[in-house]
Parts: C-alpha cells; sequence; structure tokens
C-alpha cells in the first residue's frame, strides 16, 4: 500500500517540484502540491492550516528563494523563504511525527577545497543567498529527527529559468558569449534529483533503520561553467539548434556579480550512494535528455 503514501509537496512550480510532481504522480502517491500563490511557507498559520487539512505522510519542500544576486539586495525575502519556511514546516512535520525531504546547496561551502566536499566539511557560506539555505538547514537540524537534507548543485532542468535554458537563449541572441571558467561545480539534472528524492521516499516508506541527516546528491562529473556552456552548444547542434554562438572563456574577475561564488562546490555522493544506493548520473546523458526535451518540445 506505500504506493497510496499521502505526500505533500512544497514548491510544485519550480523547476525541480514539476519534476517531483509529475514523477510521483506517474508512480501511482496521493500528492498534495502547493506553490507560493497557494502556500506562503512564511506564514506559520498557512502552513500550520495546510497540514492539518493534508495530513501528510512525508514532506517534500522544493520551495526556495534561488536569485543568488537579488538575494544581496532582499536579504529579509531570501531569509523569510530559506529560513523561516523550513523552520514552519519542520514544526508542523515535528508535531505531526511525520519525516521532511529538504532541497539544499552546494553554496553553504566557501569552496576553498580542492577536493568533493563531503555532508560533514564545516559549512561556510560567502554569500546572503548562501547563508539563507544554511540556516534553513541549521533550524530543521535542531527541530526535527526525522529529516533529509539533500544538497544539491547547478540544478538545470526543462522547467523555469537555468543556466541550460539561458544559454540556449542567449545563443540566439548574440554571436558570442562569454562564460567564467574558474567556478567550478557538478551540474544536476533535475530530473535526476526528483528520481532521486523518489527513491528515497520509497526507501523511508518501508526503513527500519535511523538513515536521517544530512545527503549529497548531484552529476558524477567536475567542469567550469564555460565547459558545461560549451556541452550544451555542443549538444543542442544535433537537435537543429543553429549558428551556436562562439563561448569565450573569462575569469570570475572579468565577470563580476553582486553576489560571490564559491569557486569549487562540487559535491562528494559517496553517502547518498551507500545508504540509499543511489548513484550520480553522468552529466552528458542527463544533458542532452533535457536539451532534446527543450528543443523538441
Amino acid at each position: 500500500m506505500k504506493k497510496q503514501m499521502n505526500i505533500l509537496l512544497i514548491g510544485n512550480k519550480g523547476q525541480l517540484g514539476k519534476e517531483v510532481e509529475f514523477m510521483g504522480t506517474r508512480k501511482g502517491y496521493l500528492i498534495n502540491a502547493f506553490d507560493i500563490n497557494e502556500l506562503d511557507i512564511t506564514n506559520p498559520v498557512d502552513v500550520d492550516k495546510v497540514f492539518s487539512a493534508c495530513k501528510p505522510e512525508i514532506v517534500i519542500n522544493t520551495a526556495a528563494y534561488t536569485a543568488v544576486d537579488k538575494a544581496e539586495t532582499e536579504s529579509s525575502l531570501a531569509f523569510a523563504v530559506n529560513r523561516d519556511g523550513p523552520k514552519y514546516l519542520a514544526v508542523n512535520c515535528s508535531r505531526f511525527n511525520i519525516p521532511l525531504i529538504h532541497i539544499s546547496t552546494d553554496y553553504v561551502f566557501d569552496g576553498l577545497k580542492s577536493r568533493p566536499y563531503t555532508e560533514t566539511d564545516t559549512v561556510s557560506p560567502v554569500c546572503i543567498y548562501a547563508k539563507s539555505k544554511a540556516e534553513g538547514e541549521k533550524v530543521i537540524l535542531s527541530t526535527l529527527k526525522e529529516h533529509i537534507i539533500l544538497r544539491t548543485s547547478w540544478l538545470y532542468g526543462q522547467y523555469q529559468k537555468n543556466f541550460v535554458k539561458t544559454m540556449l537563449q542567449l545563443g540566439q541572441e548574440r554571436d558570442t558569449l562569454k562564460v567564467v571558467n574558474d567556478q567550478r561545480g557538478c551540474p544536476t539534472c533535475a530530473a535526476d534529483l526528483a528520481e532521486a528524492i523518489w527513491s528515497i521516499v520509497d526507501h523511508l516508506s518501508g526503513q527500519k533503520k535511523e538513515i536521517w541527516g544530512i545527503y549529497h546528491y548531484c552529476g558524477k562529473d567536475i567542469i567550469s561553467w564555460f565547459e558545461f556552456a560549451v556541452s550544451i552548444f555542443n549538444i543542442a547542434v544535433q537537435y537543429g539548434y543553429e549558428k551556436p554562438p562562439k563561448v569565450i572563456p573569462i575569469s570570475t574577475l572579468k565577470f563580476p556579480t553582486p553576489a560571490k561564488r564559491p569557486p569549487f562546490s562540487a559535491l562528494d555522493c559517496s553517502k547518498i550512494e551507500n545508504v540509499f544506493g543511489i548513484s550520480p548520473k553522468n552529466y552528458l546523458e542527463s544533458l542532452e535528455k533535457t536539451i532534446r526535451n527543450i528543443l523538441m518540445h
């Protein structure tokens, strides 16, 4: 009967939330899905009402304030969504004794390491967005025992705004694109992350051992934004994308942004593999599927 498990999904209109809802519905889960226009997670009264009405057995929170640069001038909103929202969700999960799966980010690290970050590495965020996400993690850890915090990185997909869709759009408008070559991380396909989330839900519905805590899940390969952009156009031309731009590598110093980014934010995924049997996917295969869906849609 686990397939009829009642799931509360927060943020179902985002690039990850859409994939999670689509996949979960296909798997036969009962999903109560809410986005910002239906549930304001920064309002504790709203959150209380939804929990009481839906009576979920598991909560999946994919909602977040993700405008990294904008957060520098909208810090109160970033903290409201990324810290206070998760707090109210965790409080209600604790009240009803149900688990919370919450999505966090590679940006909680400062990027000064030279090898992939593990779950036990010290969190040291360098921008407002990252600080708000780190606070969200902290408040869940202190409020709710039954939590899975999934840190991911460089998320992209066929829905909403992301690096892949931005590159494809700008590539039609410009002959050349300058992309930073000294920030390295692991691109992660939203559909792959959604699949990992549902694998965890399957485990939770039948698990007997303690598996709560923080986990990392991202794409398998460590690359720069420049290499990512080159891969996007190399794949896109195979699906009828005409006149791709010339991509020029530049340093972060030549492309200043309001928010500081970690120069290296690759994540080590061995823990999620050991505990749940979930392996990172090859990034080029996932990228090709995504670009095909975007261009052939």
